[in-house]
């Protein structure tokens, strides 16, 4: 894990995008681009995938998405490595970062991780994210 001290960690964890096609999207990432497939929760619409882009690092890919080209692009947002989401939540509230989630634990294909969002000074979604499990993610 990274150096960064004021959220513990630090460095991309993921990169998050909503699509049409779930599985061609999920095709031509892992069959052209050679991400691997780490873990896949949900049904339907419900889909979601995290990939290996080769360093630890994951693209994260929702079903669900609209048709056709995105004005502003397909990217939901960003997450940033933590090692205490609940201490670096409070270094952006003190910044005056609208929270859009607070922390909590979720499971991601049997992955027990703590999560927060906030916004980010121009709007943009910013997720802190911390395996909290033996299986690290």
């Amino acid at each position: 894990m990274g150096m960064n001290t004021k959220i513990g960690g630090g460095g991309f964890h993921h990169i998050a995008i909503r699509v049409y096609d779930f599985d061609k999207t999920v095709a031509f990432y892992t069959e052209v681009l050679g991400f691997a497939e780490k873990v896949r929760w949900g049904e339907g619409d419900g889909r979601a995938i995290m990939l290996d882009t080769g360093d630890g690092n994951y693209l994260e890919v929702f079903a669900g998405g609209k048709e056709g080209q995105k004005e502003e692009g397909a990217f939901l947002h960003l997450a940033l490595r933590s090692n205490n989401v609940t201490e670096a939540i409070e270094h952006a509230r003190a910044a005056g970062m609208e929270i859009t989630v607070e922390p909590k634990d979720a499971v991601l294909g049997g992955i027990p991780v703590r999560i927060a969002f906030f916004k980010g000074p121009d709007g943009e979604i910013i997720e802190l994210f911390e395996s909290t499990g033996e299986d690290q993610l």
